[in-house]
Formats: structure tokens, sequence, C-alpha cells
């Protein structure tokens, strides 16, 4: 399958939760689903030497890189390093509105100048053999969204870029927390579809408010090339991927959580023989039997008992019972599940 084709169901990259103990969750749940790293600047890779930020395993591809930058030089360079990484893709990162970002001279900042990025991922583009692609906003603060956004298509489409996922929110540099940013600005989900129609050569993914498989296929079947979810794939991982391979993707089988968690226990094993900590892996599980009964017992077993010294795999198979062992629960107990 070529990694267009998984496109069709991407994973949001996310600060502080898509890391790679969290992607090589993810790919236990769906083998199909294209995968994506948190933001990693450009400046950390290039001038700080962070290669660590690259590490990931062999199982979580198709898996992409994404950099944050604003320097045409520096981003190539450090699409080289992904590159060689082992890397699916590179994803340059138009779209994250935090202070820290805009600070730093990119983000969705970059919105504002099309033309810098056209030149950014052109000279990616030119150091690497896997696919550039690019992550935006329709806009931010006063712009029109209508007039910027094909503008910004366009340009970036003539330097190279064949594929882009569009947060179909403008982000409010001034005035907003990035929290804000993710809920506030409302959502225009048609302009994104009208995009597609206008650019029949680029493929679109649409990302933004999008939390279930359902929601999912009608965007698809409107006529987009892929679909991003962030949030509810972290918060309710099983609910978004256990069944997305079939649906999404017309191949494989429904997931099971269960056994998810049990294919979990010799990783976790590993990370604390190579000095990792629990919790860096069990926070990114606390989300997988939301709804079922016991789901509430699970996060809370894990949770206060995961950054114990000398907790290990046996923790996760004792919250596991409390699921899978459990009687049914309460009214009261299913609604805070």
């Amino acid at each position: 399958m070529q990694i267009n084709q998984h496109a069709r169901l991407s994973i949001a990259p996310m600060m502080d939760w898509t890391t790679r103990e969290c992607r090589y969750l993810h790919r236990l749940l769906s083998k199909e689903a294209l995968l994506y790293t948190e933001m990693v600047t450009a400046p950390a890779l290039v001038r700080g030497g962070a290669m660590h930020l690259l590490d990931h395993d062999a199982s979580e591809h198709p898996v992409a890189l994404q950099l944050g930058g604003s320097d045409p030089t520096e981003l190539a360079a450090a699409a080289r390093l992904g590159a060689e990484a082992g890397y699916d893709e590179i994803n340059l990162n138009c779209g994250c509105p935090s202070d820290r970002v805009q600070s730093g001279a990119f983000g969705a900042i970059l919105m504002q100048t099309p033309d810098l990025v056209a030149d950014c991922v052109a000279a990616m583009a030119a150091e690497v053999s896997v696919e550039v692609t690019v992550k935006c906003r329709i806009g931010v603060d006063d712009q029109i969204p209508q007039e910027v956004l094909p503008d910004f298509l366009d340009k970036i489409r003539a330097a190279g870029v064949r594929r882009v996922t569009i947060h179909a929110r403008k982000a409010w540099l001034q005035g907003l927390s990035p929290k804000e940013n993710r809920d506030i600005p409302p959502l225009d989900y048609d302009l994104v579809h009208q995009m597609k129609a206008d650019f029949p050569d680029l493929h679109i993914s649409i990302n933004g408010g999008i939390a279930t498989l359902d929601e999912a296929e009608a965007h698809l079947t409107r006529g987009l090339d892929g679909v991003m979810i962030g949030r509810a794939a972290y918060h309710q991982p099983a609910d978004v991927l256990c069944a997305a391979d079939p649906r999404i993707f017309g191949c494989g089988t429904v997931t099971d959580p269960v056994a998810v968690v049990q294919q979990m226990l010799p990783y976790i094993e590993r990370e604390l023989q190579n000095g990792g900590r629990l919790h860096a892996v069990t926070r990114h599980m606390l989300g997988l039997f939301a709804g079922r009964p016991g789901a509430r017992h699970w996060r809370r077993h894990l949770s206060e008992g995961a950054a114990r010294k000398g907790a290990g795999p046996e923790l996760v198979e004792e919250a596991l019972a409390l699921v899978t062992h459990r009687a049914p629960q309460p009214e009261q107990d299913l609604q805070g599940a």
C-alpha cells in the first residue's frame, strides 16, 4: 500500500502525546493508519544535535516526521536527517498557534508568508526522496480564508507539494491560547471540500473536530482523500483505530484492545530494561477502554501505580483484570467509565 493510501486515515501530530510509545500502541490497534511524530524543530536537530528526537520503532511504519521551522536551509538539513532515520514522509508544520512556536517564526504564523513556505518545502524536497507534505490552517487572525487558502495551496503546489492536511479552523495568533485555538474558531469543512474541487490534483486530508469513523467515512464519501483525527484518537484510541483497517482501508480485521494490552507487555518489559519508565508508556493507554465497564478502574490503577518505584508489566495485567473480569457495573459507574 502506498503512503497516499495510508493517509486515508492518519493520527495527528500532537505535542507531548504522539511520542514513540504512543505510536507503538496505535500501530498495534491499526496496521494501516498513517502515524505522525510530535513536532520536532529543525533547530533542535541541526543546531542542537538532538538526534534522540528521531527515535522510533521499526513497527511504527508508515510513520511521518513533522518538522517545525522557517529557514529553508535548516529545514532541508533536518529533512535529510529525518529521511536518513527512516521516516516515510517529512511534514512541515504550518498550523501550530503556540506563542513558543510563533517566536521561532514557524507554525501557523507561516500562513502569512506562503512564498517562504514554498521556498522551505522546495529546499526540503530537493534533499530527500520521501514525500514532503504540509499541515496548515485555513488562515490566521483577520485573513479571509476563501482568499488566502487557495493562494497558499497554489504556491506550495508549485513548489512540489502533492499532499496537504488542512485543519479546518483559523488560528488566532493573539488572544487565544493553543487549547482555545483547537475549539473556539469555527470549523469550515465546506471550504476544505471546496479546495479539493479547486485543486483536484492535490491529495487533501481534513483535520479538526472529527471524532469518529462515521465522520471520517462521511468526509471520504464526499470526495476528500484523507481524514486526520487528533484528540479523539488519543483519548478513545480503540473507538477510532480498532475498526479502522476494515472500514477505512478495506483490509484486515477489527483489533481487540485486550489483546493489544497483552501485546504491549513485552514492549513495556523492553522499555524498562532500557531504563524507561512505566508511566511513559501507560499514560498513553489510559483511554483504551473508554466507555467500557471497568474503564474507570483501569485508568485509576494505572494512574496511581505506574509512577511507583519498581512498577512493571504486572501492574498493567492487574489493571486489565479490572476490565476483563469485572462484573457489570452499576449504572452510575458506566456513566463515569
